[in-house]
């Protein structure tokens, strides 16, 4: 059986309007979900051998608050509460970071499985819209690792002052895991906003009329899909999100303004009067 990582030379198309065959598609869907999942394998390969540096840089918020701390606050350390805690923690660490180091492959997978159906200004976007992905998911799971060692703080001080601390290091590891992935997603909050303005479902008039119930929805989901629940993590997802919206509103302007200059908006009405005139014609000849 081949494998079919090498796509069969698909037609050359110039225009949305020249239509692929469903094989086509299937056959082009077909390498790219290959292409995916060989660089989530060596994501994961390269993360299984570099496991323990890896899980030593994913504990050391958890450390540095039990060493800034007093005696009896929580010790820093995590514990297998079973015999197989080691293997799943092993694999867990190794399927997310897999995931993060192939998510600039499979996004360009993605792109290149769409962009037949693009016109040639909208291809235009790819590399921008890339770049911004992946730097904003970046900097999602950066600020929820900043806030990883405060969220702790939050949690083991509710828990009480006769509670003892034993972390699982799978469950460790899995709260570390949804926190980076919620941040990350959530941070991908403007790059859908712009993407909703260029294809014409929103305008930056109708975002901004609607800020304030934007900003109220926003922080209900940021208390939702925080996986920690504590406030301070909630707080540090909701307020880059916010911003993040407001800059989706002036991005969306400049898109608008570019439009106008370009004559975009002319060309549509042009088309409206058009189409009108035929229709005016169209509906004399039939009263004729």
């Amino acid at each position: 059986m081949r494998i079919p990582f090498k796509s069969e030379p698909r037609p050359q198309l110039k225009s949305p309007e020249d239509r692929m065959t469903l094989r086509d598609h299937l056959a082009e869907l077909r390498v790219r979900i290959v292409r995916s999942m060989l660089a989530i394998v060596v994501g994961v390969i390269v993360m299984l051998t570099f496991y323990d540096p890896v899980l030593k840089f994913l504990t050391k918020p958890y450390r540095n608050l039990c060493s800034q701390k007093p005696v009896g606050f929580c010790d820093g350390k995590l514990y297998g509460l079973g015999p197989l805690d080691g293997f799943t923690t092993r694999i867990s660490v190794s399927l997310y970071g897999g995931l993060v180091l192939a998510f600039p492959v499979v996004l360009w997978q993605i792109w290149r499985f769409v962009v037949p159906g693009l016109h040639a200004k909208e291809k235009k976007y790819a590399i921008p819209f890339i770049i911004s992905t992946i730097s904003l998911f970046a900097l999602g799971g950066y600020v929820a690792y900043w806030t990883l060692d405060k969220a702790l703080e939050f949690l083991i001080s509710w828990s009480g002052s006769g509670v003892g601390q034993v972390f699982q290091v799978s469950k460790y590891i899995s709260l570390v895991g949804l926190m980076v992935a919620a941040y990350g997603i959530g941070f991908e909050f403007p790059v859908l906003l712009v993407f909703l303005q260029l294809v014409g479902v929103l305008t930056p008039q109708t975002l901004l009329k609607g800020w304030r119930y934007a900003i109220m929805a926003i922080f209900v989901i940021a208390a939702v899909i925080t996986p920690s629940g504590d406030p301070i993590s909630m707080i540090a997802l909701a307020l880059p999100m916010s911003v993040f919206y407001m800059i989706a509103i002036g991005i969306g302007f400049i898109i608008q303004k570019r439009r106008r200059a370009r004559g975009d908006g002319d060309e549509n009405d042009d088309d409206d009067d058009d189409d009108g005139e035929a229709m005016t014609g169209a509906s004399a000849s039939t009263a004729l």
